[in-house]
């Protein structure tokens, strides 16, 4: 997959978990707030119908308020409706209703949404809040990998979904260590030792067959099996086939790691670099960590901070901008109407907040009111700055350690210099 491709694929997600938290936020009141999904091949006068029914059945709506804002809301999305002959490629989802605003207010809002997949379900709902399951299910990775740690006294087991590590769980055996009990011969204390061992091996193929085949949609999802340990356990076990012989044919390949309970399954993903490599989390970890190889040499090409890479940006001296996907800033314009003053500020949005609310204060020059004039996602301006001087973009989830560090430790802000400035 070629450099702009995944950038493409990474705003796009960016873009859907940002408009999934907006639309979450949002409640309305009672059952006033309608979301509709129309899959591909659902003729649209079939939907423009039911929704007329719908609109004669509020009139059983005891509440004025309720029947009035839900019929506003169907009358809306008819109106949004008048404008396609049959819905689009992928389907098509609208969220309309009469949204809670600061002060007992209420906006009527609707929002048409085009999904990254197939929509393969028709719905028409009303509640206090947007149906949202089935857009997020979207957000789930395709590509999974089973994780398997082991060695003869404990297990434990996780998935990667994409950048994301999830741990499931673990296990320990009763298996006696090497070193026999009083009264016992050395013979029979091996043998039971080993009888003990293969228990073990037994026990934990069972639940690793339970765990990865219940897996939604395993056959599709599911790429690979995982196995990390230290020697001879791991070999042991996969030669011991204690596996269902569906997921046993699906292992990609044995890993040494010396831990065995959670903290093995990142070592696990980091030992298993060249099995997973073009997955994402690899490439991400690889980013990360040219950037902390650069953050502790003397005069390294590395840059942190908004403040410090807009600089570097407007110099032309970003390599690579590396932005965390948690990032949920504006770069707001802001000016006073009577004497034109005009600044910019990065704020922190919450989700569903509209920053023409912010009360911004007196006009430093004048004392009148400031007014929002433009609001900027600011990875949408980070990256136009950066295209400006071909500097490439990377937007790293925090599913993992490193990408994580990002967002806590600088700010969800860096960058890989081409060169040192004073910046």
């Amino acid at each position: 997959m070629s450099e702009a491709v995944e950038h493409d694929d990474a705003r796009r997600r960016y873009e859907f978990k940002k408009m999934l938290e907006r639309l979450e936020a949002k409640e309305g009141s009672g059952t006033e707030l309608i979301s509709l999904y129309i899959p591909p091949d659902k003729q649209i006068y079939d939907v423009t119908a039911q929704l007329r029914d719908e609109f004669g059945q509020c009139a059983n709506i005891k509440s004025k308020q309720t029947r009035t804002n839900v019929q506003s809301a169907i009358s809306s999305i008819l109106a949004r409706l008048k404008y396609y002959n049959k819905p689009p490629e992928e389907g098509m989802a609208v969220f309309c209703g009469s949204v809670n605003k600061h002060g007992d207010r209420q906006d009527l809002e609707c929002d048409v949404v085009l999904p990254p997949q197939p929509i393969n379900l028709y719905m028409y709902r009303c509640s206090s809040k947007f149906e949202l399951e089935p857009l997020r299910d979207m957000l789930e990775e395709k590509a999974v990998y089973g994780l398997l740690v082991l060695d003869r006294r404990e297990a434990y087991w996780g998935f990667l979904r994409g950048n994301r590590i999830d741990p499931i769980g673990g296990t320990t055996s009763t298996v006696p260590g090497k070193q026999r009990k009083g009264g016992q011969s050395s013979i029979r204390f091996e043998r039971l030792r080993l009888i003990a061992i293969n228990d073990f091996y037994k026990k934990v193929g069972e639940r690793s067959s339970e765990i990865f085949l219940s897996e939604k949609d395993y056959f599709n999802r599911f790429k690979g099996l995982l196995i990390g340990g230290p020697s001879p356990t791991k070999e042991e076990f996969e030669q011991g086939q204690f596996l269902h012989h569906e997921v046993q044919k699906r292992i990609l390949g044995l890993f040494d790691v010396a831990y065995t309970n959670e903290s093995g399954l990142p070592e696990l993903v980091d030992a298993a670099e060249d099995v997973l490599k073009g997955q994402t989390v690899i490439e991400e970890k690889h980013i990360m960590e040219r950037f902390f190889k650069e953050l502790v040499k003397d005069n390294g090409l590395a840059a942190y901070g908004e403040q410090s890479v807009r600089a570097n940006l407007e110099l032309g001296s970003v390599d690579m901008l590396l932005l965390s996907d948690k990032l949920r800033k504006s770069r707001l314009v802001i000016k006073c109407d009577a004497c034109g003053y005009t600044e910019q500020k990065t704020v922190q949005m919450e989700a569903g907040k509209d920053p023409g609310d912010l009360d911004f204060g007196p006009c430093p020059k004048c004392t009148s009111p400031l007014q929002l004039e433009q609001e900027f996602d600011i990875i949408d301006e980070l990256t136009q700055l950066a295209d400006q001087s071909n500097s490439s973009v990377s937007i790293i989830s925090d599913d993992f350690e490193e990408g994580s560090q990002l967002y806590s430790a600088f700010g969800g802000i860096a960058a890989i210099l081409r060169y040192r400035t004073g910046f």
